[in-house]
């Protein structure tokens, strides 16, 4: 029986986003009877120096870590030196590990791996699969990373010959699979499935009932907020501007909960400004996600239109699972301001446009109907469309039509019947 082997740098016990989907997905997939082995690394994403077993079995997946150097992702010659070692001890675990016809996904994390994947998928008579969070090199590009435009033209030739090459390249969204189109990818070898939160974990929860506005000491707010990564691809300048406009009315608060590279500059600069109404918290842990992402009346997603096809900001999915609304602010033809519009959970501004935005805030500080119908359209998309058992399946059908050659399509959809991928 052919086995599916995972590629990524993170996996179970490590919380950061990649890591959870794919052990979502690797634990339901062996708890369907399928053998999985997932080729990762031994350190935590907040945690370069960890030091995680070589070997182990976790919950029926076999888990294979491969040592690396450790500078973490403070500095880019670290970084970089963090996924050559990767890339080396990766490609010979899985030299060693594939037979014919095993299945192996590659993800996007470290970038590039597809190229070594499909190396020795074709070597070893495999078959790829390419899980594309992100394109790269066209994000580090977008970001002018020092000398990346002039290795770009190369690195996506290799990149490209390698989603060709593959069985089924999955995106996740219609315009990450345009860009993939235009790059020369065959439309047949592309596959949309959109990432998942755990709606069942994460609900709709009132605020009177949550812990943690009187913890935060937000009892009769209204809050705006912005939780997960703050990295260079996103936006916070037009939300500090709106903050400001705001900023004498002593019922709003805008609350930053997560951290990344652009925290710093977003908390000196409410500290410039003076401003009163923002708050900064950590990342919250995995059994507080539920209470911390249904405090904000309403959360922000950003991102730089420059980014648009790149990159989909997988925070949408949670926030849709605690029965929010979102305002969006970038491209107001990307992907996310595409689902707000059609689910009519959400509002979207450009970059810039603070009056329009602090308009909006005011409107809907007064908690009417309009606030509450856009909450529970969110969720009412999520569970139709992006719940985890959507996705799961989504998955699982695909796999099983990598093996048997047969049609996706023509594979009965289970996605009513219970998953067992709850992390413990």
């Amino acid at each position: 029986m052919a086995k599916t082997i995972f590629i990524n740098r993170y996996f179970y016990p490590d919380h950061s986003a990649t890591s959870q989907l794919l052990s979502d997905l690797a634990f339901d997939l062996a708890s369907r009877g399928q053998e999985i082995h997932v080729i990762t690394g031994c350190q935590l994403y907040g945690n370069p120096q960890a030091a995680l077993p070589a070997h182990e079995w976790i919950r029926g997946v076999r888990v294979h870590r491969v040592r690396t150097s450790r500078f973490g992702r403070g500095r880019l010659g670290g970084r970089l030196a963090d996924y050559l070692t990767f890339y080396v001890g990766a490609t010979w675990k899985l030299l060693r590990s594939v037979h014919g016809g095993d299945v192996v996904v590659s993800k996007t994390d470290p970038p590039m791996m597809s190229v070594l994947a499909a190396w020795v998928v074709k070597l070893r008579g495999g078959v790829l699969v390419n899980w594309v969070q992100d394109l790269f090199p066209e994000v580090a590009t977008s970001m002018e990373v020092y000398g990346m435009r002039f290795a770009a033209p190369m690195l996506k030739r290799f990149r490209n010959r390698s989603l060709r090459q593959s069985r089924c390249n999955v995106v996740l969204g219609e315009i990450m699979a345009k860009r993939l189109r235009d790059e020369g990818v065959p439309p047949d070898r592309i596959t949309i499935i959109e990432n998942w939160a755990d709606g069942e974990d994460i609900r709709p929860i009132h605020k009177h009932d949550n812990p943690l506005i009187v913890e935060w000491g937000l009892e009769n707010k209204f809050v705006l907020g912005y939780s997960g990564n703050m990295g260079r691809v996103h936006e916070f300048k037009t939300m500090i501007d709106a903050a400001e406009k705001v900023k004498r009315l002593d019922d709003v608060v805008f609350l930053f909960i997560g951290d990344g590279i652009a925290r710093e500059w977003v908390v000196s600069e409410v500290a410039r400004r003076g401003l009163p109404n923002v708050q900064f918290y950590p990342y919250q842990s995995a059994d507080r996600l539920r209470w911390s992402l249904s405090v904000p009346d309403v959360h922000f997603v950003s991102l730089r239109p420059t980014m648009e096809g790149l990159i989909v900001p997988s925070k949408f999915y949670g926030i849709a699972a605690a029965g929010r609304p979102i305002i969006h602010i970038g491209d107001p033809d990307g992907e996310i301001a595409r689902i707000l519009e059609r689910e009519q959970c959400g509002w979207s501004f450009c970059i810039g446009e603070v009056d329009a935005l602090a308009n909006c805030i005011l409107r809907l500080t007064a908690r009417g109907p309009e606030l509450r119908e856009a909450g529970l359209s969110a969720r009412r998309a999520f569970d139709r469309k992006y719940a985890r058992s959507h996705a799961l399946n989504s998955w699982s059908r695909l796999l099983t039509s990598a093996t048997s050659g047969i049609p996706a399509s023509a594979l009965p959809d289970r996605t009513e019947q219970p998953v067992g991928a709850g992390r413990e």
